[in-house]
């Protein structure tokens, strides 16, 4: 039994008992600017809820099986189901693709639902066999010019790390030309610098050699 209230329309005969007193018809009512940050509170004919990427028309469509729920103090996702339930093709690829988006909730959405989906048990095994297609979804959101969707693009890349390990090393090459280029920005060095580290820690001593022929003037954590 659902513990919510439901409100049942009122039939013509019921309409028929009241009349509503007569009044001057109301102008209707405009979306306010803090509409946008709520998807509820979108009016769904309305311009704010026009998919304006792929990664947008498939959230519009219920295709991503979590939802952003606005806290007090911060946010958080809330899945339809367990995540462990979820199958990771495609959906991992899907949120990855997401990490490119530039307007609320679907950054938020895709960030959180990376990280969240990797956390789940059996993630490695999971993953693995999708990195031919999320390494391309990573490297486009490391060379985007949004400095937001580059930390996004390189948080991801460290956590898919942590979960496959040296599986990545096959495919690291093609993510550190834009890393290299970054590197250059004294706005990115030191968070650049640090995701190289873990990769390092994750993926061992060959992630180091690969690194260090891609990016020579990285100094590596075990020089």
């Amino acid at each position: 039994m659902s513990s919510g209230i439901q409100v049942k329309p009122k039939t013509a005969g019921q309409k028929s008992k009241t009349s509503p007193l007569p009044h001057s018809p109301q102008p209707a009512t405009k979306p306010k600017p803090s509409d946008k940050l709520n998807p509820k509170t979108i009016d769904p004919f309305g311009d704010y809820s026009r998919p304006t990427s792929a990664f947008a028309a498939i959230y519009a469509k219920g295709g991503i099986p979590c939802r952003l729920v606005h806290g007090s103090v911060k946010h958080r996702l809330q899945w339809e189901c367990l995540p462990e339930t979820v199958p990771f093709d495609p959906l991992l690829v899907t949120l990855a693709e997401g990490l490119r988006e530039t307007k609320h909730p679907y950054t938020f959405v895709s960030k959180e639902g990376f990280k969240e989906l990797l956390m789940v048990d059996g993630a490695t095994e999971k993953a693995i066999p999708l990195l031919p297609r999320l390494v391309p979804v990573l490297k486009a959101a490391l060379a985007h010019s949004d400095d937001e969707v580059f930390g996004r693009g390189l948080d991801a890349l460290v956590q898919l790390s942590a979960v496959v390990g040296p599986s990545l090393n096959d495919h690291l090459k093609h993510l550190l030309t834009n890393l290299s280029r970054r590197l250059m920005n004294k706005k990115f060095r030191e968070k650049i610098t640090v995701a190289l580290q873990k990769l390092e820690q994750y993926g061992g001593k060959a992630t180091t050699a690969i690194i260090k022929s891609k990016i020579p003037t990285y100094c590596s954590i075990s020089s």
